[in-house]
């Protein structure tokens, strides 16, 4: 009889062994998988941050490689003025690409009404590329265009009443009509010209001025 109790005590336990054991087993083999799956998700996005960046940098590098080349349209004017006025100045350019202008600048950034363009000329004076656009340029381009403003610190963006191109890029002597925010022709432009080499006042800011 107690030979009887003892095996089934013992069976009891090696069934209860058992059970533990599956349960350790299944245990691990979900602590398995759930790391399996985190090293993937975390490899995955490791993978798609890179590729982001690579394709990013790639971008950027063609930019700059277009900005060292002629741009397609680029017209530049000579001997422009730089007096500081406060009568009202009819330029030749539209909008004006330098001449007479505002003793205050206007500040880079983004307008979604006109700014004056006597202090926006200011502006290109220190450096600035000021972005026009028609008024008729689709919404999403504008934002298209606000982002890219935003993103650099010499770039002015504002509708410009009455023009004919849905956009133009300006810089101090230097203006090109574009087809709009996805011209490959515009951030060359911007890589070339804001702060370029025909800046007039080189390390200016484009701060500090006065809004609109």
């Amino acid at each position: 009889m107690a030979n009887t109790k003892r095996q089934t005590s013992e069976g009891r336990r090696a069934k209860s062994a058992a059970i533990r054991a599956r349960q350790q087993a299944a245990e691990r083999r979900q602590k398995f998988l759930v790391y399996g799956i985190s090293s993937l998700v975390v490899a995955a996005l490791i993978g798609a941050v890179a590729f982001v960046l690579v394709g990013e940098a790639q971008r950027q590098a063609a930019v700059e490689e277009a900005a060292g080349k002629p741009i397609e349209g680029v017209r530049t004017f000579d001997d422009l003025s730089r007096t500081h006025v406060r009568e009202s100045v009819n330029y030749e350019q539209t909008p004006g690409a330098g001449g007479d202008h505002a003793p205050v600048w206007t500040n880079c950034g983004t307008y979604t009404s006109p700014v004056d363009e006597k202090r926006a000329i200011h502006s290109l004076e220190h450096g600035a590329v000021w972005l026009t656009y028609s008024q008729d340029l689709p919404e999403a381009q504008v934002e298209q265009l606000a982002d890219l403003t935003e993103s650099r610190s010499y770039v002015l963006l504002s509708p410009y009443p009455g023009q004919q191109a849905p956009l133009k890029a300006t810089a101090w002597g230097t203006q090109v009509s574009l087809d709009g925010a996805g011209d490959q022709r515009l951030e060359p432009f911007i890589a070339a010209y804001a702060q370029g080499p025909q800046t007039p006042e080189p390390g200016a800011a484009c701060s500090g001025g006065v809004d609109g």
